[in-house]
């Protein structure tokens, strides 16, 4: 987290030294656009019996790898200090490799997420402060669609069978939120923001295996906005 915070001293910073002011009062809606990063958290718990895997090395798991993705967003201040945020993003597609007994073996597929969030924030300090942090907490529909297994997956899970296919559950779940927003002129202002949620779900292979994971996805990012 001391890396992604990196963005809120930097905000911080540069805000010392404008003198741009353009308040976030009441009825101001907000655009942004930039990069959201999605880091999801590993490795997943042991595959479930039968397990093909070389237990001599411990069971079969998964790592999930990160994905960077255009994303923005629209907020729109219910008060001078309190405000609702819909994020937007391209779907972010992350690769998932063996781990375990699997450990080395490369990617055994990958699937697309769509995180669908709305947060409720409160910002801090005046309305016309150039540098104002803010808190969030969201509530998210991780979905996850297009999943795609590879032949090694097939290898491990069902050697000599049919192509294994996979789905993830797709869960509710909360999400709290820090950013601040940075003032560059009378419209454009600088977002950044980091977010960790708890997520937990569950790998169903066709094979009959299963495979639980903790994800526990961190997100952060950087964009542009505008104010009007």
């Amino acid at each position: 987290m001391k890396t992604h915070m990196k963005f809120l001293a930097i905000a911080a910073t540069v805000a010392l030294a404008t003198g741009s002011v353009c308040a976030q009062t009441a009825g101001t809606w907000m655009v942004r656009a930039g990069a959201t990063t999605l880091t999801p958290s590993g490795p997943s718990a042991c595959m479930t019996a039968p397990d093909f895997g070389d237990t001599t090395t411990g069971c079969t798991k998964s790592n999930v790898s990160a994905d960077t993705q255009l994303a923005g967003g629209i907020t729109y201040m219910l008060t001078d200090n309190i405000s609702v945020d819909v994020p937007v993003a391209l779907p972010f597609t992350h690769k998932i490799s063996g781990a375990g007994s699997m450990q080395g073996s490369g990617n055994i597929g990958e699937v697309q997420a769509l995180p669908i969030t709305v947060f409720l924030q409160y910002r801090f300090l005046e309305a016309n402060a150039k540098f104002r942090p803010y808190v969030g907490l969201g509530a998210t529909y991780a979905y996850f669609f297009n999943p795609q297994g590879s032949g090694r997956l097939t290898a491990t899970t069902n050697p000599g069978g049919t192509p294994t296919t996979f789905t993830v559950d797709s869960k509710f779940i909360l999400t709290p939120q820090i950013g601040a927003t940075l003032t560059l002129s009378d419209k454009w202002f600088l977002d950044v923001f980091y977010s960790q949620s708890k997520l937990s779900t569950t790998t169903h292979l066709s094979s009959g295996q299963t495979m639980d994971a903790n994800l526990d996805p961190v997100a952060y990012g950087i964009a542009v906005g505008y104010k009007f």
